[in-house]
C-alpha cells in the first residue's frame, strides 16, 4: 500500500472522484500544511490556520500507479486558480501535491511539466507541490459526504 495527498478545491468531489478509481484501497478527506494542529472545519474557514482541504488516497501501486491518479488530480479542477476552485473562494481551496517521498515528487514535477506544455490552459499553472506535513481527518460528516448526501448538497 502507498499513500497520496490531494488539494483540489472543495474535498468532497475531489475524495468521491478517488473513490472510483480501481486500486485506490481507501479515502480520507481532510486538512493539511497548516500551523494549527488538528483543526476543525470552522477553524480552517477562518483562513487562520494555513491548511487546504484535501484528500489522502490509499493505493494498491500493484493496481493503479501514481501517474493515473495525477492525471485524476488534474482532471478533477482548474489548476490555473489560485485559491479557489468555482465558487469556492479562500486559501483551503488551493492547488497542491503533498508529496511523501522523492518519487513522488519527481513524478509530480514531470506530470506539471507535461501539463504546462501541452497547452491544456492558457494561464499558469499555480499548482503548490511540497513535502507531506501531518494530515488531519476532518470530521465524520465530510467523509464520503457525495455518497451520503449526493451532488445537490454540495453548495447548499
Amino acid at each position: 500500500m502507498a499513500t497520496a495527498t490531494f488539494a483540489a478545491g472543495c474535498f468532497w468531489g475531489v475524495e468521491a472522484a478517488f473513490r472510483r478509481v480501481p486500486g485506490v484501497l481507501s479515502t480520507r478527506a481532510g486538512y493539511i500544511g497548516g500551523s494549527v494542529p488538528n483543526p476543525s472545519y470552522e477553524q480552517v474557514c477562518s483562513h487562520r490556520t494555513g491548511h487546504a482541504e484535501a484528500v489522502e488516497v490509499d493505493y494498491d501501486p500493484a493496481r493503479v500507479s501514481y501517474d493515473e491518479l495525477l492525471k485524476v488530480f488534474w482532471e478533477e479542477h482548474d489548476p490555473t486558480q489560485l485559491n479557489r476552485q468555482g465558487p469556492d473562494v479562500g486559501d483551503q481551496y488551493r492547488s497542491a501535491i503533498f508529496v511523501h517521498d522523492a518519487e513522488q515528487e519527481a513524478a509530480a514535477q514531470a506530470s506539471k511539466a507535461r501539463l504546462a506544455q501541452s497547452g491544456r490552459f492558457r494561464r499558469p499553472i499555480v499548482t503548490q507541490i511540497t513535502p507531506a506535513p501531518t494530515f488531519y481527518p476532518a470530521e465524520d460528516y465530510h467523509q464520503q459526504f457525495l455518497e451520503k448526501q449526493g451532488l445537490a448538497a454540495c453548495h447548499l
